[in-house]
């Protein structure tokens, strides 16, 4: 199978999987923290060890340090600006109307997955099987969001299928935006692609750190932490094939 079109399905399968699992059945906290941890794990390896090297080499240490930063502040006014979701409890973070708070965070979502969407594109600089790995970790780290974008909407108008497909239509920004800085990188300056690089692995730190940490250990006596290093592990095993 052509790489493009299997990184593709995997960034989609993510939302997908969650949106159906939320409105079928709910899985383990437990199942759920690890996969969080594992995801986290992935994405710190691949900022640090693939990321931040290969803005450093295209660029330049300032500028990489600039998009670290830039790509972090985006991530903190997403989350500032709009409302997010806490995969631990699927809670809502505004208002008392869960029917509304669902839709808020269907727009939320659909904001956030562009830039990861971004994501996976810029690992295709470095290296194809980073691209994979990329995909593969924000796949693992949207089934939970999945889950808390079609359980509320589900549960306040009982439309199995209209949730369903609402929440997964979040898995189309990821799509659109892998698509766009793809075929973007072919056309600009090697000093704005080692920027935008280190923007991702800003990106990928800030989601790590904000999110998927936090949430993985909360309640389970931090035993998630050796899920955290099975994904690094599987980064490091990954640029050895």
């Amino acid at each position: 199978m052509d790489p493009v079109v299997l990184i593709v399905i995997i960034s989609a399968l993510g939302p997908i999987i969650g949106s159906a699992i939320g409105v079928l059945r709910k899985p383990s906290f437990g199942y759920i923290c690890n996969m969080l941890c594992f995801a986290a794990g992935v994405m710190l390896a691949i900022s640090f060890l693939n990321l931040i090297p290969e803005s450093i080499h295209l660029s330049s240490v300032s500028v990489c340090m600039l998009g670290l930063v830039c790509g972090s502040m985006v991530m903190y006014g997403l989350d500032r600006i709009i409302p997010h979701i806490h995969p631990q409890l699927c809670a809502q973070e505004q208002g008392c109307n869960l029917q509304r708070t669902s839709i808020y965070l269907l727009m939320g979502i659909f904001l956030h997955n562009f830039p990861e969407g971004m994501a996976i594109a810029i690992g295709s600089v470095t290296d194809t099987k980073i691209s994979l790995a990329i995909a593969l970790a924000i796949a693992i780290h949207n089934v939970p969001e999945g889950i808390c974008t079609s359980a509320p909407y589900y549960h306040t108008t009982g439309a199995r299928l209209k949730s369903f497909l609402l929440s997964s239509a979040t898995a189309g920004p990821i799509i659109i935006g892998y698509v766009l800085a793809r075929y973007l990188f072919t056309s600009i300056p090697l000093q704005v692609v080692g920027f935008i690089i280190g923007s991702t692995a800003g990106l990928m730190i800030y989601i790590t750190a904000d999110e998927l940490i936090p949430q993985s250990c909360a309640g389970t006596n931090h035993q998630t932490i050796f899920s955290l290093i099975v994904g690094i592990i599987f980064v490091i095993l990954l640029g050895t094939i």
